[in-house]
């Protein structure tokens, strides 16, 4: 049985740190299609769907045809990131970024199962199945799940943790960054289970000791993952930095 139990005190932390740290980084507040900082050479298409009165998703195309992709929650800002792997030196990799709602609570019942079950579910369709096929009809592009990433930051990574382990044909490998305690690793885990990277910092204790809880839980089910713990708070520049990173390490060159 999975396990969804959070403490008050888990949900104040979990509170206290999104709204000081992920909503102003990750949210455009007019709702706005992502305007990406810097120089960048692929470019960024913004679709909106209906799902709950009107979802954008907004994809970052490489200017080379894509070697490998992500999808990833909060995608107003993720999308963003892929500056960040133009210069590095990983396959071309597309960004397929699903926005996050800008109410911290919602966006938490969104993207952890425990919360308001039929929610998530909702969500979990429209990421899975809609914006996948999406994604496919739109630009051409249909990849192995060996080349299939799902990503995500503090609630956004307990996201990626769920989709994951509940679509391990779907998606390859799992990056997460600084998880929230909603969702909790299962008592008996599925089995394949995705390749996983895991980062936090040692400013941020509550979410390290997610991050932690999850690494031992895959490693014993003799799952393939990496822990790193960096030094910064939460929502600090270490996210950014462990992305390219992330991609490295599952797509190699």
């Amino acid at each position: 049985m999975l396990e969804f139990q959070t403490s008050k005190n888990e949900i104040k932390a979990m509170k206290k740190q999104a709204r000081n740290h992920v909503n102003p980084k990750l949210s455009e507040s007019d709702g706005a299609p992502a305007k990406p900082a810097g120089a960048v050479s692929g470019e960024f298409v913004t679709e909106m769907f209906e799902y709950d009165g009107g979802r954008q998703v907004t994809v970052y195309v490489p200017r080379d045809p894509p070697e490998a992709i992500v999808f990833a929650g909060d995608g107003q800002g993720i999308s963003k990131w892929g500056r960040l792997i133009e210069n590095a030196d990983v396959p071309s990799t597309m960004i397929v970024g699903v926005h996050g709602l800008t109410d911290e609570m919602l966006r938490l019942h969104e993207y952890s199962p425990g919360f308001e079950p039929e929610r998530f579910a909702a969500h979990e369709r429209f990421f899975v199945e809609d914006v996948r096929r999406w994604t496919e009809s739109r630009f051409g592009v249909s990849l192995p799940t060996e080349r299939t990433a799902v990503f995500g930051v503090s609630a956004g990574g307990e996201l990626a943790l769920a989709l994951g382990l509940r679509h391990p044909h779907v998606y390859g490998a799992v990056f997460c960054a600084s998880p929230g305690g909603g969702y909790k690793p299962p008592d008996v885990m599925p089995s394949p289970l995705p390749r996983t990277y895991l980062v936090a910092g040692t400013q941020e204790p509550f979410f390290l000791k997610n991050a932690r809880r999850w690494a031992d839980a895959l490693r014993d089910a003799d799952a393939d993952v990496v822990m790193n713990e960096r030094a910064g708070s939460h929502g600090g520049p270490f996210w950014r930095e462990e992305f390219p990173l992330m991609v490295a390490w599952v797509f190699g060159r």
